[in-house]
């Protein structure tokens, strides 16, 4: 008997992907606003980022740059943003935002906040529960991690296309390894706290979002929103000719 191990015999036994569905992951993904106080093992991170670097991207020029940070550093950005949010100090983000949602946007935008705001029971008239529900992106949910996503400057909107491809693979696949994420665009707000904190010029990086990421808490009641999406044919159009 040949007790010889083939090359598939051997990377079987190290390799330690679960095995999740594409399409249960694309419904079991949502954003999450509640985390555990919990790592995640670096083999795993290794693995959930090497995954989403198989990313598409134009002429394959693989543009994101993502700086993870946990520990001291994550609790020192998040004292810092914090300070910075409720002293009115002005966000300076590298991109303006440009978020003008009008007429059936505007109507799913509201829905969204009406979702969420009702879980978190924060009414329409109750400024400090909405002042401390937007404090808790600057405390990244209590998330383990936070990811900040950046871009060289000399590319522009067309490339930026190819990191949110590369956002959305990340986020599915931080689904099939178990852990949950919030994309997070107030994490552009002060990114110069971002370079100073992993030592990048502000001539070679600009930060575009955010993620925060790590093991859901579900007793918090804000992970139970849930929004709708509208029938296919909303946004896609089929024509032959």
């Amino acid at each position: 008997m040949n007790n010889t191990n083939t090359e598939a015999d051997t990377l079987e036994s190290v390799v330690t992907d679960p095995y999740v569905s594409l399409i249960d992951t694309v419904y079991n993904r949502h954003s999450v606003r509640g985390f555990l106080d919990k790592e995640v093992p670096q083999d795993t991170l290794n693995r959930i980022f090497e995954i989403a670097q198989q990313s598409p991207s134009n002429c394959n020029v693989q543009p994101w740059n993502v700086y993870v940070a946990s520990g001291a550093l994550k609790d020192r950005l998040s004292k810092q943003m914090v300070e910075n949010t409720a002293g009115g100090v002005k966000p300076n983000p590298d991109i303006e935002y440009r978020g003008d949602f009008l007429d059936h946007y505007r109507k799913r935008q509201v829905e969204c906040a009406v979702a969420l705001y009702s879980k978190m029971g924060i009414g329409r008239d109750d400024k400090k529960g909405r002042l401390r529900a937007i404090l808790r992106n600057f405390e990244y949910f209590d998330a383990p991690y936070i990811a900040f996503i950046g871009m060289d400057p000399k590319f522009g909107t067309a490339v930026a296309l190819d990191v949110g491809m590369f956002a959305q693979t990340l986020m599915l696949t931080m689904v099939a390894f178990g852990l949950a994420s919030c994309p997070m665009g107030t994490m552009r707000n002060y990114p110069d706290l971002v370079r100073e904190a992993f030592d990048i010029e502000k001539s070679n990086m600009n930060i575009l979002f955010g993620i925060s990421f790590g093991y859901e808490d579900s007793a918090v009641v804000a992970n139970e929103t849930r929004t709708t999406r509208e029938d296919i044919s909303a946004n896609v159009s089929f024509l032959s000719e």
